[in-house]
């Protein structure tokens, strides 16, 4: 052990280690440098105030005061004096970013950004705690107290990460609090004067205790168990374990909508509502555009090699203004403003409101919900869209093809080219992009290349279950089985335009449905359904959707991104020379309209080829669930029959020569002698006896172990059987057949006793009722009687061997072992 403790110092140290879990709601470590200069400003205060022996209450003030100079000093508004005393300008200082952290809370999602509202409330709310623990442990001497505070600070986390918190911090956390116990308990035991081993040999105050290292060992060991054992056991958590993906059409996890709209598993929810049987209405949108685009609510665009993600959207109160992109006047871009109203279900809840593309104006509305005008989403970290209600003014945007093959490549240095276009090194899937754009000159034209690639003629077919594949990687098992919906084609576009070098990201709405009154559209978890959006400079992000329109009610298509499965006459040029035919309907903003009713199969009128819905499943589930019972409640009859056919085996027949007599006679003709092995009819006897038993329980007549085979056999002849028939007769046969097998030299042999069973088996059916029959064919009581008497057994068993393990384990000590160790 070290020469010096303080406890005032370990108290410090372990509010640092308690704090570690904030790590993962933090991009950067700026915090944890200010927390350090926080909590030791209030230590040195603590030490210095205890220097002067003064009261309690003087010590919190000296800690108090040592905070507030480190606020004042990370924190500084411009007037304070010698750059660490506080002014009243500093706590108006103070109190402004308290306010303005709330809203930082609100409009970013985790991990955040070092903001000083945000990294001053949490130096302001660690240092709170290493006040409050240094007072349990020092003042108050009630160290195990201070884990509440602790605890505190790794609520915050837990409250704000939708994932699960990393299990490291954790632990350091734990380990914190167990050496803040150990150091008040070693200060305990030296201001008493005296540590003993566990010998019994009294050791100086500053020498290590064996006991004492075997304490701390297993405290190293049961926090070691309590972090690891959820992380193995299946269903306890969704962190490590839970949430292994890969490729294209992977999310980040669980199923649903729930949880912070940084962390919102779009892939999964998408794929879970899309093979629901059942169909929900989920939003209800008026709106004053004849043909509208989809519904969006959430974009994913950072790419990994376990797939695109969703990343933590921020932005400014939707009550405030919003950009309008109609101000920006480009050539071949139109800009119409339209206005709507959505209506949200009970049955969608998510931190995202759905919204079409470019909103201007919101109502109804409160300061709660943020817009992103990057990601175009709306979203909350307080509330979900559950029944929502509220309406927004949108420009929609159309775009002719020549307006984007004029859009100029992004510079290599662009934020949003480096930051949109990484993609994971996948050799074939860039060799493939690399032979599609190979002579396209412009950004649109390479974007159409890879576009167009996803058709009927190269393979491409919608279904929602996709097949695996052996590459290990989803995107290359979807390029070459060329068979999934949605999902898989946006993000394999979106990754092939980035591979182009072109930004692009997918996007998650609804379409436009099937169930349309006048300007009313009714959306349903069935029209869920994810794109492709792609930046061109000066225009901004412009949508492509490559899933064929037959797997997709209500999909949209435009002149820009037609219908690559369409006929040929309907497909617009891309002769950069030529103008756009207003009269082709191909340039329209609908050119694949919905024509399948809700709940239908996609694939109904599609051309030959299009892949079906698959049937339902459940009654195939229903069959095999309602065999399965079948085959349960068929055990006991097999096995009783099982256990019949085995006790009514007849004793084999032995035959002997005896050679002697053989030679003695001159005819030459052996002698041979027939009997049966005694030792085998004796076990025929008690197995035919065992089955009359057994036969007597499953015809519900009583049996009494402490009878002789003879008095049982008289009184089954009394009480069920009539003494002058066949089963009477059989029945004596079997008992004195037992009898001889219990009691005799010499078992009884020769005797039909198969045929005599059978024969009081029948008796005993016939004088039964139909119930007691059939309980006897179907669940004999045998079968459950000796099954339950097994099963008493075991449990006993069990018990006692708790027992024996209990007491060894009450004798097992660490001192005993300590004290052998010792006296060797």
């Amino acid at each position: 052990m070290i020469a010096h403790r303080n406890l005032g110092l370990v108290a410090a140290a372990a509010t640092l280690l308690a704090a570690a879990p904030l790590s993962a709601i933090f991009e950067r470590w700026t915090w944890l440098v200010q927390a350090v200069i926080a909590v030791a400003a209030v230590a040195a205060a603590a030490a210095l105030a205890r220097l002067g022996r003064t009261p309690l209450w003087a010590q919190i003030l000296a800690m108090v005061a040592g905070l507030t100079l480190a606020l004042t000093w990370l924190f500084p508004s411009g007037e304070e004096l010698l750059a660490v005393l506080p002014t009243p300008a500093t706590f108006g200082h103070f109190a402004e970013l308290l306010s303005t952290s709330v809203d930082d809370m609100r409009s970013h999602g985790v991990k955040v950004p070092d903001t000083d509202p945000l990294l001053f409330i949490t130096v302001l709310g660690v240092g709170g705690v290493a006040v409050l623990v240094d007072v349990l442990c020092v003042g108050l001497r009630r160290p195990a107290l201070a884990g509440l505070p602790m605890l505190a600070i790794y609520s915050v986390p837990v409250a704000v990460y939708v994932d699960s918190v990393p299990p490291l911090p954790f632990a350091i956390g734990a380990a914190g609090f167990l050496w803040l116990l150990v150091t008040d308990n070693v200060d305990r035991v030296r201001r008493f004067g005296r540590r003993f081993t566990g010998d019994g040999r009294d050791v100086d105050v500053w020498e290590a205790s064996p006991l004492a290292a075997a304490g701390r060992r297993l405290a190293v060991v049961g926090l070691a168990l309590a972090v690891l054992v959820p992380l193995a056991i299946p269903g306890m958590t969704s962190g490590l374990m839970g949430n292994l993906n890969s490729g294209v059409g992977n999310g980040l996890g669980g199923q649903g909508f729930g949880g912070s709209p940084g962390r919102v598993d779009l892939f999964a929810a998408l794929s879970g509502t899309l093979n629901q049987s059942e169909t929900t209405d989920l939003v209800t949108v008026t709106t004053t555009e004849e043909d509208p685009f989809y519904l969006r609510f959430g974009v994913a665009d950072e790419l990994r090699g376990d797939g695109f993600r969703v990343r933590g959207p921020n932005g400014g109160r939707v009550t405030g203004e919003l950009p309008d992109p109609s101000d920006q006047q480009v050539r071949g871009v139109e800009r119409t403003r339209h206005r709507a109203t959505v209506e949200v279900t009970r049955a969608l809840a998510m931190p995202l409101l759905p919204v079409y593309a470019e909103p201007v104006d919101f109502t109804d509305l409160d300061r709660n919900w943020f817009y992103d005008q990057d990601l175009q989403v709306v979203f909350s970290n307080r509330e979900n869209s559950r029944e929502k209600s509220y309406s927004f003014d949108y420009v929609r945007s159309t775009y002719t093809p020549q307006a984007l093959r004029s859009a100029r490549a992004l510079s290599a240095d662009d934020p949003r080219r480096v930051q949109q276009t990484v993609t994971p090194d996948v050799p074939e899937v860039r060799a493939l992009v690399a032979d599609l754009i190979r002579g396209q000159r412009t950004e649109y034209d390479k974007v159409r290349a890879i576009y167009d690639y996803f058709s009927e003629d190269n393979g491409f077919t919608y279904q929602l279950s996709t097949e695996q594949g052996t590459s290990g990687q989803e995107i290359l098992d979807f390029l070459e089985n060329k068979a999934g919906y949605c999902q898989q084609y946006a993000a394999a576009l979106a990754w092939m335009v980035r591979d182009a070098g072109i930004p692009a990201r997918v996007a998650f709405g609804f379409t436009n449905g099937s169930r349309r009154t006048a300007d009313t559209l009714t959306l349903t978890n069935r029209n869920l359904h994810a794109w492709t959006e792609v930046y061109f400079d000066q225009i901004g992000w412009v949508p492509f959707d490559a899933t064929p329109t037959y797997g997709v009610p209500g999909s949209a298509r435009s002149a820009w991104a037609p219908d690559v499965d369409a006929p040929e006459e309907n497909t617009p040029q891309t002769d950069p020379t030529d103008a756009p035919d207003a009269d082709d309907p191909s340039a329209g903003p609908d050119a694949g309209p919905d024509q399948f009713e809700e709940g239908d199969d996609p694939a109904l009128g599609a051309a030959p080829g299009a892949p079906t819905q698959q049937a339902p499943r459940w009654p195939w589930l229903l069959a095999v669930g309602v065999l399965a019972l079948l085959a349960l409640l068929a055990v006991p009859a097999l096995r009783r029959l099982a256990l019949r056919h085995r006790r009514g085996r007849p004793a084999p027949v032995i035959r002997t020569v005896d050679a002697s007599e053989a030679t003695a006679t001159g005819e030459h003709r052996p002698a041979m002698t027939v009997g049966a092995d005694p030792d085998r009819a004796r076990a025929d006897a008690h197995a035919a006896w065992d089955e009359l038993l057994d036969t007597l329980v499953d015809y519900r007549i009583r049996v009494d172990r402490t009878e002789t085979p003879r008095a049982t056999a008289d009184r089954l002849v009394r009480e069920a059987l009539a003494p002058d028939t066949g089963a009477g007769t059989a029945a004596r046969l079997l008992g004195r057949a037992e009898e001889r097998a219990r009691y005799a030299r010499d078992p009884l042999t020769g005797e039909p006793l198969p045929t005599a069973l059978r024969t009081v088996r029948g008796a005993l059916s016939e004088r039964a009722d139909r119930r007691t029959r059939l309980m006897a064919t179907v669940l004999p009581p045998s079968v459950l009687q000796r099954w339950r008497t097994t099963v008493a057994d075991t449990s006993s068993r069990l018990v006692n061997s708790g027992g024996q393990v209990r007491h060894r384990l009450l004798r097992f000590s660490p001192r005993r072992l300590i004290a052998n160790r010792a006296s060797r």
